[in-house]
């Protein structure tokens, strides 16, 4: 898989609280992808034993994935994703170790020195809601907020 670190956002993240709907309430951390593309997704989060990142969820096109099942114990998450179809990445200033394969990383100190990647994770704050949804979209698309510049 290669990864596209030179090209330009492809698209923005919509944050939204989704409450359960007519069925029984389920608490989860889920991500929907409503591009037109394969996103690969890298989450990053603390734990009772300090930072993890875990990663790669691949995430079809107008499809959700569930991140974390069951009630969340932690208030904030970090998401990075890329686009294996456009290429791009949907990123933030919270930089955390990754790697190109499937991964578990502990720490998210001198992630290069380590033998992994570092990339920018962006900010998701659940509010201390038991269950969240987070919607990766393109720009351009009705609703979506206009892309910020890349740092």
């Amino acid at each position: 898989m290669a990864r596209a670190r030179h090209c330009a956002w492809i698209g923005l993240l919509t944050l939204a609280a989704m409450p359960a709907g007519a069925g029984p309430a389920r608490a989860d951390l889920r991500l929907c992808n409503v591009t037109e593309s394969r996103v690969g997704i890298s989450l990053g989060y603390r734990d009772a034993n300090g930072w993890v990142t875990e990663g790669w969820w691949n995430v079809a096109p107008r499809a959700c994935e569930t991140l974390i099942d069951g009630e969340l114990a932690a208030r904030f998450f970090y998401v990075y994703a890329i686009d294996y179809d456009r290429g791009g990445e949907w990123s933030g200033r919270s930089s955390m170790c990754t790697r190109e394969r499937e991964f578990t990383i502990r720490g998210v100190e001198d992630c290069l020195a380590r033998g992994f990647d570092q990339s920018g994770f962006f900010e998701v704050d659940t509010g201390e809601q038991s269950s969240w949804t987070i919607q990766l979209t393109d720009p351009g698309r009705a609703g979506a907020p206009p892309v910020p510049p890349k740092p």
